[in-house]
């Protein structure tokens, strides 16, 4: 997949078909856009072609300042490429770009600099200053300049629609099963792993502390998780802590992993944790032999868990 830093920086000679949007956690409903866009390129014979956004237009425009996203952008640039298509085009979203009329947004990037032959986009996709255009205006837009339109319909989940929000707002309480089953995959995060308090190595739990480079990534509610983890390109299980430690008396909230028969040092590398469900909520157990009982039945909970998945 080729990557673009801008729509300036990608100018297409053969006709593509397009969509585009801020594809925030890549959720079903994303892919199934991505994999209709790979199967209208069989039908067509035109390259395929992603435009995204960065940072969130919410973040821009002020209208959500302090929303957390499910994807850094280095996430969804990869997740976009796992669908096989031809070209990425990152755009930087400011208060200039969001002042661009629909009709010179069609006109200037999808015609003159993507070669439109069509565009496939979300149920509920509104574009131009102040989402002032709808699906309604992208199809005059298309009879106007030549271009295909097709919109795909919400994808349904028991009757509820997908949306990156749903997704948040199941991860702010914990529901990180709700948010895999929006998702398809299960939720993500990655950080360093750096030095910390060292508690759990004397209590026969030594856990790896992540540092979360990107502020505005959203972590998990509070509480106890059965989580997959990949150390150098390695898969393994274990389970992880969003929270303070108030047993002994922390204050800073920490992510944590314990990594099931795992013995090396990883200080300063990448890892991944995937989210697989929540054990419990976080407690204060008042003494350190009553958190290390809860620990080992985490672990009891966790090993079964795991004897079941997929």
């Amino acid at each position: 997949m080729n990557v673009f830093n801008s729509v300036q920086s990608f100018k297409s000679t053969q006709k593509t078909i397009v969509t585009l949007g801020t594809f925030d956690g890549m959720h079903i409903g994303h892919q199934a856009i991505l994999n209709k866009l790979k199967l209208q390129k069989k039908i067509y014979g035109y390259e395929t072609l992603v435009l995204t956004f960065f940072p969130h237009p919410r973040m821009v425009l002020k209208t959500d300042h302090q929303i957390s996203l499910l994807n850094t952008i280095d996430e969804r640039i990869k997740l976009i490429d796992h669908f096989g298509i031809d070209h990425l085009v990152v755009q930087e979203f400011t208060q200039d770009f969001s002042n661009l009329s629909a009709e010179e947004f069609v006109k200037t990037i999808l015609v003159d600099q993507f070669n439109i032959g069509k565009i496939i986009i979300g149920y509920d996709h509104r574009f131009g200053k102040n989402r002032s255009a709808d699906i309604h205006d992208l199809i005059e837009f298309g009879k106007k300049y030549h271009f295909d339109v097709e919109q795909i319909s919400a994808e349904e989940l028991n009757d509820v629609s997908v949306s990156s929000t749903k997704i948040r707002n199941a991860l702010n309480v914990g529901n990180v099963a709700l948010a895999k089953t929006y998702l398809g995959y299960p939720y993500m995060v990655s950080g360093k792993v750096v030095s910390g308090k060292q508690l759990g190595r004397t209590i026969g739990y030594p856990t790896a502390n992540i540092q979360v480079a990107e502020d505005y990534k959203l972590i998990p509610a509070i509480g106890v998780y059965v989580v997959g983890v990949t150390v150098k390109d390695e898969d393994y299980y274990g389970m992880l802590s969003v929270g303070t430690n108030p047993t002994v008396g922390g204050t800073e909230k920490t992510v944590e992993v314990y990594i099931f028969d795992f013995n090396d040092t990883i200080y300063d590398e990448e890892i991944t944790v995937r989210f697989l469900t929540k054990i419990r909520d976080e407690e204060n157990f008042g003494s350190i032999d009553l958190l290390i009982e809860a620990l080992k039945n985490d672990e009891v909970f966790s090993r079964n868990f795991l004897i079941n998945i997929d």
